[in-house]
């Protein structure tokens, strides 16, 4: 037997448990989001305080992590290492680090900051899965994140609706993030039905509707696309489950129907220029005008936080793009030609390993998760990190080749009727 199939075979052997640190490192990478809103609004404080706090606490985590797996190993680093997309990962970090040579960024000490924090993220999930269960792992982050996206929905309720009648707050915590947050959160809460792993069916409910809410129009045209691809694809659900899901959509959609075309009155009328797609138009092609000022943006971009607070502000209203508003953009205008071939890597390493999976319910949902990242993508970017998480593709793609690797391990112990857990194990 393979050095492979023993490690799949211990794997397997060890009974499911529930990790209280992964469950906090999961909470932390949702609700962090809301620090700055926190400190600003409620303490009164700079939002660079709230920025630096939300940093310090996650290098505390990391520090936490360490010293909790301190000795012990289930794996090396040469395990996880040997993924495709975890080394481009490795390569996107080390390279957005040597781009703060010459990053054109307003503090290169704040931008060093940001850059250890993105460090840190992926640190404290490299050291998890080296130390601890790959499910229990998965499966306990997963938990955290999702309890407090639904926390945070519940803040979002409860705080004033903005005058476009979205919400959020425009500033520290917008509509875009909320609805971020819950469509990761729903496609988290699918994996975990579809493992058997607790009842979530009333939470991805209450995030549906935060979604909806939020009337974050990207997001929601994404992940409309992606779900409805998932219950095309997915042979694991029934045609009545699947008839049930798409009346339910339409109810819901019947329901939010007033509000809809309330918010379309305002955005077509009030809207700010930089938020319509005109606005996303004039930034693009500031973008792609910008790369020509010298020869080597072309090559190697302007670096790490080289937008925010750097390129003049847009339209009447002296709007601050933080991003190109478009992740190929983002990553072009930052890293140039390098940024394409990590971004192109990045994505395109964890979509061969997806597709490498047998045919599962599992691999239906990773594909439509991609599906929602490459739609939201068109008009949405992340100002340091990937719209999908650089530390959440080590989690996924780590995990893709682990039920993989559970697979063959039931083939080698059952090799005249393999089967997968799940569903049938035809490729497609």
């Amino acid at each position: 037997m393979s050095a492979t199939a023993n490690f799949a075979e211990e794997e397997i052997s060890q009974p499911l448990t529930h990790s209280t640190l992964a469950f906090l490192v999961g909470f932390f990478a949702s609700s962090r989001i809301s620090i700055v809103l926190f400190t600003t609004r409620i303490l009164g404080t700079e939002p660079s305080t709230g920025a630096a706090i939300s940093i310090v606490l996650n290098v505390l985590l990391l520090t936490f992590v360490w010293f909790d797996v301190f000795g012990s190993s289930r794996r090396t680093f040469r395990t996880i290492l040997r993924l495709p997309s975890v080394r481009w990962v490795l390569a996107f970090i080390l390279f957005s680090g040597c781009s703060l040579i010459w990053s054109e960024t307003v503090s290169l000490q704040n931008s060093l900051a940001y850059w250890g924090d993105l460090v840190a993220d992926v640190a404290i999930v490299f050291l998890l899965l080296r130390t601890r269960e790959i499910t229990v792992v998965s499966h306990s982050l997963m938990k955290g994140f999702i309890t407090s996206t639904c926390c945070l929905a519940v803040v979002a309720w409860l705080m004033p609706t903005q005058a476009d009648l979205r919400l959020g707050d425009e500033d520290f915590f917008n509509t875009n993030q909320i609805g971020n947050l819950c469509a990761l959160s729903i496609f988290l809460a699918q994996y975990l039905m579809r493992r058997k792993e607790g009842r979530w069916g009333l939470a991805t409910f209450f995030l549906i509707i935060t979604l909806l809410r939020s009337l974050s129009k990207t997001t929601l045209v994404a992940f409309f696309v992606s779900e409805i691809y998932l219950v095309l694809r997915d042979r694991s659900m029934s045609r009545r489950t699947k008839v049930l899901l798409m009346i339910a959509a339409v109810l819901l959609i019947l329901v939010f129907w007033g509000l809809f075309e309330s918010y379309y009155d305002i955005y077509t009328v009030d809207s700010n220029q930089a938020e319509t797609l005109t606005g996303r138009t004039a930034i693009w092609l500031f973008v792609l005008n910008s790369m020509v000022d010298h020869p080597w943006n072309l090559w190697i971009g302007h670096g790490f936080d080289s937008m925010w607070k750097v390129i003049p502000p847009f339209g009447p209203d002296r709007f601050e793009p933080r991003h190109a508003e478009n992740e190929l953009l983002q990553q072009f205008y930052a890293y140039g030609a390098v940024g394409i071939i990590l971004f192109i890597g990045l994505y395109g390493s964890l979509y061969r390993q997806i597709r490498k999976m047998v045919r599962s319910p599992t691999k239906m949902l990773f594909l439509s998760l991609m599906l929602f990242i490459v739609v939201r993508g068109l008009a949405e970017a992340e100002s340091f990190d990937l719209l999908l998480p650089l530390w959440f593709i080590v989690l996924m793609g780590t995990l893709a080749d682990h039920e993989n690797i559970a697979v063959q391990e039931m083939a080698i112990l059952s090799p005249v009727a393999p089967h997968y857990p799940y569903n049938s194990p035809q490729r497609i």
